[in-house]
């Protein structure tokens, strides 16, 4: 595939969600007890809450966030929202630990559910063998998730940089997230290229920084994207992940 002075492309970013891995679960189950599981943690710190009230209000929160995010690209973690919402209900110096306690539990019941894709892990040894700088740059509101799922599926030893939108207070498709994890190499958005799911996510952001943009559609059958089809075009598609090293040669073969 060439040196990295005369490949094409020096950095390959990945996102991690429907890219990377899979959810195998039903979203409004596990949102139910994962909401559950952080009422349970809050009781067992000692935190009084009325267990319909504080679910209502803390799901009426996240809904809100989840609306204003999509427009403004500005990340505000759910630590921050559930922080801020406790404290409206009285506890305004719970420790961070109690916090990092109630959150771990709420995610600890989604990452069950989050699955490998089974070509993730040949295809970034495939571009490691290669020669390639690899990156992960997942929109997330809490980065300790993201961490976790990196190590469940086995894959953290590939990538120079770990980054998301919790970490940045930015989301994609602001390109300045892009730029950022660009720095730790010096590299340009030129020589890089981006692997994503979503096209008003991870394709617009790439191409809003300059940087090539592959869409990779085996689980890309969102609303989201069927709204964005006409749009916003990637510069190149692949179904699966395993397709990605062929890809690559050719377009460095032109």
């Amino acid at each position: 595939m060439g040196s990295p002075a005369t490949r094409r492309f020096e950095v390959i970013f990945f996102d991690l969600g429907n890219t990377l891995m899979y959810f195998d679960g039903q979203w409004n189950q596990v949102i139910r007890e994962g909401y559950a599981a952080l009422l349970q943690s809050l009781l067992q710190a000692g935190v009084r809450l009325e267990a319909e009230t504080f679910i209502g209000l803390f799901n009426q929160r996240l809904e809100q966030y989840y609306q204003e995010r999509d427009t403004e690209f500005i990340e505000f973690t759910t630590a921050y929202i559930l922080r801020s919402l406790l404290a409206e209900l009285g506890y305004t110096t719970l420790p961070d630990e109690v916090i990092h306690q109630a959150l771990a539990a709420l995610y600890a019941v989604s990452q069950a559910h989050w699955r490998p894709e089974e070509d993730a892990v040949p295809t970034l040894q495939a571009l490691h063998r290669a020669g390639y700088r690899m990156g992960l740059i997942s929109n997330a509101a809490d980065d300790a998730d993201v961490q976790a799922l990196v190590d469940k599926a086995g894959i953290r030893s590939f990538f120079d940089v770990i980054t998301t939108s919790a970490v940045q207070g930015i989301r994609k498709p602001n390109p300045r997230i892009f730029h950022r994890a660009l720095e730790h190499w010096g590299v340009a958005p030129g020589r890089a290229a981006m692997v994503g799911d979503t096209l008003g996510a991870d394709i617009l952001g790439a191409e809003n920084a300059g940087v090539f943009s592959i869409w990779i559609t085996r689980r890309a059958a969102t609303p989201g994207n069927q709204a964005h089809l006409d749009t916003i075009q990637p510069q190149a598609t692949i179904e699966t992940l395993s397709e990605l090293p062929g890809l690559l040669a050719r377009l460095q073969a032109g």
